[in-house]
């Protein structure tokens, strides 16, 4: 006779074997993407922006002229968000080239601008924090790394994709590898049970 719970436990596990080979196949491709064509993937990701701004553009229109509960402030500020979306998306189209650098230029620069002020809140807490040597390090490590970041963002927004790249490349392998060898224990696990139960 079958255990239901032995059969439930196994369609679990399997199901999430598939999502963890999945999801590790997916970000390696990803990975490997941004690592041999590293301007394409980025004017891609750039498209998928620029998309998302002009739906959502459409959205917020489509939220104020269709809405029965907003007043009238709210529908305009609708509508003005909306087309500035919209044209944001449009003007990303026009060139996703420059697009995907200033993107990435504006992104690296917040990145910079959030290390340091990060470092200025660890510096703040300093006589508050038990372990002030940590506390230091990780406040001028983390100003350091955002003056740097905002002195060279070209060079940091390269960094960054490569880092990216590479990130994806590692943590899908071992996604797949987590998935092939949990199938390997979900079997080890089931074969000491029943060596339990006889």
């Amino acid at each position: 006779m079958t255990d239901p719970l032995a059969a439930g436990a196994g369609s679990l596990v399997k199901s999430i074997r598939i999502v963890l080979a999945v999801s590790g196949v997916i970000a390696l491709l990803a990975g490997i993407v941004l690592l041999v064509w590293p301007v394409k993937s980025a004017v891609i990701v750039t498209g998928i922006f620029a998309s998302y701004l002009v739906v959502a553009g459409l959205v917020y229109i489509g939220l104020a002229v269709f809405s029965r509960i907003e007043g009238g402030w709210a529908r305009i500020g609708h509508i003005v968000l909306g087309l500035i979306y919209i044209v944001a998306g449009v003007i990303a189209f026009a060139n996703l080239g420059v697009a995907a650098a200033t993107l990435a230029l504006v992104v690296v620069i917040f990145i910079g601008i959030s290390w340091i002020v990060d470092g200025v809140v660890a510096l703040s807490l300093l006589g508050q924090d038990g372990s002030r040597v940590w506390t230091l390090l990780y406040a001028l490590l983390s100003i350091v790394a955002g003056i740097v970041v905002l002195f060279s963002p070209l060079y940091a927004a390269a960094v960054l994709w490569l880092v990216l790249g590479v990130s994806l490349v590692a943590l899908g392998l071992v996604q797949i590898v987590r998935a092939i060898t949990l199938g390997k224990d979900a079997k080890n696990v089931a074969a000491a049970r029943s060596d339990t139960a006889s």
